[in-house]
Parts: C-alpha cells; sequence; structure tokens
C-alpha cells in the first residue's frame, strides 16, 4: 500500500512540475531556461516512477490486474 501511495504522490509532482514548466513557457517567452529546468524535473520523476513501479513489480509489492475481470 506504501509503494502504491508513494507512486500517486510522485504522478501529483509530475504533474505539477509540468504545470509550472507551462507557466514559465508563457510567462519567460523563451527569454529563460526555467521551462527546460521544469521539463528536466519531469523527466527525472518520469523515470523514478518507472523504476520504482517496475522495482514494485519485480518486488512483489503490486500486482498487475486488467481493467476487466477474468471471464472464465
Amino acid at each position: 500500500m506504501l509503494i502504491k501511495l508513494i507512486v500517486l504522490g510522485l504522478l501529483v509532482v509530475i504533474i505539477g512540475s509540468l504545470m509550472s514548466a507551462l507557466v514559465y513557457l508563457i510567462r519567460d517567452r523563451g527569454r529563460s531556461d526555467r521551462t527546460v529546468k521544469a521539463l528536466t524535473v519531469r523527466i527525472s520523476l518520469s523515470i523514478l516512477a518507472f523504476l520504482l513501479l517496475m522495482g514494485g513489480y519485480y518486488a512483489g509489492l503490486i500486482q498487475p490486474h486488467g481493467v476487466l475481470p477474468p471471464t472464465h
């Protein structure tokens, strides 16, 4: 359960970083590198979330499931 909360928190931070990059893009109009830095943070957090999901799967902390239950 803890790993699911961590991944959810990471997703919220990733979305926040993406929104801040949009704000910097609009405000700075390409005159600073704040947009690039915010997008770099987003990419780094996305890679971290992916690695955390893969590690949680291999450790048995998270189990994949389908959208629909099996019909056997």
